[in-house]
């Protein structure tokens, strides 16, 4: 799987309620750059979950670089109020632990207290993250 691959099993989920599409939400095309203590944070998963509906996500890149997927072949968001979880944790196989643990406090993921609005048209929502 490509570093900037959906996880498959987030992927399939993705796949699975794009389908019939004719009710799927306005989308803005969201992207940005992921940093820790200022350094670009790669081969994180980064989603945005609207108070309603499906989430969107994205992997950065070397280069801290992600861009968010509503659905295959369509790009983005839907357009409102995000909650952001971010996470650095890569799940291991069932009953397997972790092959890379949470690199991240819990404030940007499990008790995430990030969010973003997204709008029409391209958009663009740097994350500018602390270890501590």
């Amino acid at each position: 799987m490509g570093k900037r691959a959906i996880p498959g099993m987030l992927l399939m989920i993705v796949f699975m309620q794009g389908c019939g599409d004719s009710t799927r939400p306005a989308v803005g095309k969201v992207s940005g750059t992921v940093t820790l203590d200022g350094q670009p944070l790669p081969n994180a998963t980064v989603q945005f979950q609207p108070e309603t509906g499906r989430p969107s996500a994205g992997i950065t890149d070397a280069a801290g670089k992600y861009s968010l997927s509503y659905s295959p072949g369509v790009e983005g968001a839907a357009i409102g109020h995000h909650k952001v979880i971010i996470r650095t944790e890569v799940p291991g196989a069932d009953g397997e632990p972790p092959r890379q643990k949470e690199l991240l406090p819990a404030k940007y993921h499990n008790e995430s207290e990030l969010t973003a609005d997204v709008v029409a048209g391209d958009h663009v929502q740097d994350f500018n993250l602390n270890s501590k």
